[in-house]
């Protein structure tokens, strides 16, 4: 017994198909065998009594009726193997008969009746009302100077026909049962391949489920239930990758957070205490500062990562001036890049102000990452390369070239991921890139990184240009963000927000 499921369904609605495909073949065999065979009894009956007619018509004899051999004389010419030859009068009385029965009255079946009328061949099948057999008759009339005189009529006993019918029809239905039971014994084998698959990945998901993802489904698995078993599989592996990153997410984020807050405690311990001259205290109340500094920078990360997981990103839509932004950038990271003696350049392949629609800060803040990491992972006496072009397909496309470190090919693939960190002890939160890379997006651009170990790295951010009319792209009219910003506000009325 095959429990309710989906192999029961497969095997119910297999078995329901082909009972009722068999069933119909059946039907149609058993009427289609039985018409040949009453065809083929009709038709060779038929023909011979055309043939006794033309006989009869060719050579009759006149007036031999009163010869007392006349119709034993007719019964041995027209008689017809395995049946019975009847010679009937105009009025359907049996005049003779090749089985010596004279019947009490008249034969009035459809066949005499019709052969009354002169029609030649009629047919009749049903049962004798002496014996009670099947009998097909065929009934010709004979004419003597176009006159129906007599009826020839054969009568064959169709039971011996029937008895082969009904052993063919046995017989096929016996095909037919074997036919049935094959696609039973088949369709529960094709159910049993699909369902205990199914239920193996059932188990195994259910386990999964119970938090136990080092559980793996295994078997060769064919089609759709190898994709199954496979995303599955694979989803259970970046669940643990992403649990591991998470853990050494908070791991580095814990030691992060307690390097400053260390810094801060200490130092205001050493502050209230007193005593201090004004020098000491200055590079006390700085490091505050710094490590303050720090600790914001590390939660505003924290909080705009959440924002944008949550899409709860508010971007202030305006028209930003691209080479101002980079510019600024170049301003911000000069003095740390001047620390480790890298030079900084702006490459302006443009000759012209670019515009692109976007919100400056974010910007700002997609392009103090990408230049950011790049002097932190640049040798010293190296150099890194700001190129700002327009692409043929009217987009801007900003690329930060560096000569650092460079990132090896494993790693390239995971560096975009969030919590991914090359080097868990160089500090930050490794959300950075993540952050860019879903602000960029959301800017409706795209970031590519391109990277080899030991040549450098290079990062190219893609954005949609703002085409200008010929009165906007004045030199000097986009060099100021935030009036731009107002002009845009004050034509719009408000200010667009993502």
């Amino acid at each position: 017994m095959i429990k309710k499921g989906i192999g029961r369904q497969i095997v119910l609605h297999y078995f329901i198909v082909v009972f009722v495909t068999l069933l119909m073949v059946e039907g149609i065999f058993a009427v289609v065998i039985r018409t040949y065979y009453y065809d083929t009894i009709y038709n060779h009956i038929s023909n011979h009594s055309a043939w006794a007619s033309d006989y009869f018509q060719k050579f009759v004899r006149l007036y031999a009726e009163k010869d007392p051999n006349y119709f034993t004389e007719m019964l041995r010419t027209f008689e017809l193997s395995n049946t019975e030859l009847m010679i009937l009068n105009n009025k359907g009385e049996v005049r003779a008969s090749s089985t010596q029965f004279q019947a009490d009255k008249a034969i009035q079946t459809s066949d005499v009746t019709q052969a009354m009328a002169g029609v030649v061949g009629s047919k009749w099948i049903g049962r004798q009302a002496s014996t009670g057999e099947l009998v097909m008759s065929v009934s010709t009339p004979l004419q003597v100077r176009g006159e129906n005189r007599y009826i020839v009529r054969y009568v064959t006993s169709l039971e011996e026909v029937n008895s082969k019918l009904m052993s063919l029809t046995i017989f096929s239905i016996g095909i037919g049962g074997a036919v049935l039971a094959l696609v039973t014994l088949f369709s529960i084998g094709l159910a049993n391949s699909i369902v205990k698959p199914i239920n193996n990945i059932r188990a195994v998901s259910a386990e999964m489920a119970r938090g136990k993802f080092d559980k793996r489904i295994k078997g060769n698995y064919k089609y759709e239930l190898g994709e199954l078993a496979s995303t599955l599989n694979y989803m259970a592996q970046e669940i643990v990758r992403s649990n591991q990153i998470k853990d050494d997410f908070i791991s580095s984020i814990s030691h992060e957070l307690r390097t400053p807050l260390t810094g801060i405690k200490g130092w205001s311990e050493t502050l209230t205490s007193g005593g201090f001259d004004p020098a000491e205290t200055k590079i006390g109340v700085g490091i505050i500062a710094k490590e303050t500094d720090r600790l914001i920078g590390l939660v505003e990360e924290i909080l705009d990562f959440s924002k944008l997981q949550q899409n709860e990103m508010k971007l202030v839509i305006t028209r930003v001036n691209l080479k101002e932004i980079l510019q600024e950038i170049m301003l911000n990271v000069w003095a740390k890049a001047e620390q480790k003696q890298i030079q900084l350049k702006l490459d302006d392949k443009t000759n012209r102000t670019v515009f692109v629609t976007a919100d400056g800060n974010r910007l700002k803040q997609v392009f103090l990452n990408i230049v950011d990491n790049a002097i932190k992972f640049s040798n010293e006496n190296s150099w890194i390369e700001l190129v700002l072009r327009i692409t043929d397909n009217h987009q801007v496309l900003v690329e930060v070239i560096d000569s650092g470190i460079g990132i090896s090919e494993e790693h390239l693939k995971k560096v975009k991921d969030r919590f991914f960190q090359v080097n868990h002890q160089g500090g930050g939160t490794g959300l950075g890139l993540a952050i860019s890379q879903q602000l960029v997006e959301l800017h409706n651009g795209q970031m590519d990184i391109n990277s080899e170990l030991g040549v450098g790295t290079t990062v190219s951010v893609m954005l949609p240009l703002l085409e200008l009319t010929e009165a906007d792209d004045v030199p000097g009219q986009g060099d100021n963000t935030s009036q731009d910003a107002e002009q845009i506000n004050r034509q719009d009325g408000e200010e667009d927000l993502i």
